[in-house]
């Protein structure tokens, strides 16, 4: 039996790492954030990186926050969604730094957050976005004559506006 030529068998085992990498970040990808059903992790921005290390599959996850309730909920979907794709030995971690910000947010979500009636963060969220007031657009009219009605909206990370042009209620995911 004439033997493999050097390097083939390494190239084959190369190609099968690349192949499950990128299975497993298509499937976390595609898994929705609990609280905010129209967003995938990846257009939330929580994401942070899929890879090979000493034969396992590492996949990082940042939460919004660290007291984010959806924190749990999140890891147990992405351990389904890897073995629903063949990865069932795939280990999740959580990175806490860099923390995460909206500004990861990517340009997919903001557009998917507006068309679902949730006023997108504004960019470049800085120490200063906790202590005032943001000039937010009305999803549904454009308007920027809005109020904030309340701190705090149906989950933590949004709060309640309302639009004094076309009248309507908004949530407004606050930049953190």
């Amino acid at each position: 039996m004439p033997s493999e030529p050097e390097g083939k068998g390494h190239a084959a085992g190369a190609d099968r790492r690349a192949q499950a990498l990128a299975r497993a970040r298509a499937a976390v990808a595609a898994v929705v954030d609990p609280e905010i059903p129209i967003l995938t992790l990846e257009d939330l921005g929580i994401l942070r990186g899929v890879a090979h290390q000493d034969g396992e599959i590492i996949v990082e996850l940042t939460p919004t926050y660290i007291g984010c309730p959806a924190t749990f909920a999140i890891r147990l979907a992405v351990e389904a969604a890897l073995a629903a794709a063949g990865l069932p030995e795939a280990r999740v971690v959580t990175q806490l730094s860099p923390p995460w910000s909206t500004d990861a947010i990517t340009e997919v979500g903001r557009r998917k957050l507006k068309a679902f009636g949730i006023a997108p963060p504004a960019r470049a969220a800085g120490p200063g976005a906790l202590f005032r007031d943001a000039v937010v657009a009305c999803p549904r009219c454009g308007s920027t004559k809005t109020s904030k009605l309340s701190e705090f909206g149906s989950t933590a990370c949004k709060a309640q506006w309302r639009c004094e042009a076309c009248r309507e209620p908004f949530d407004y995911f606050k930049c953190i």
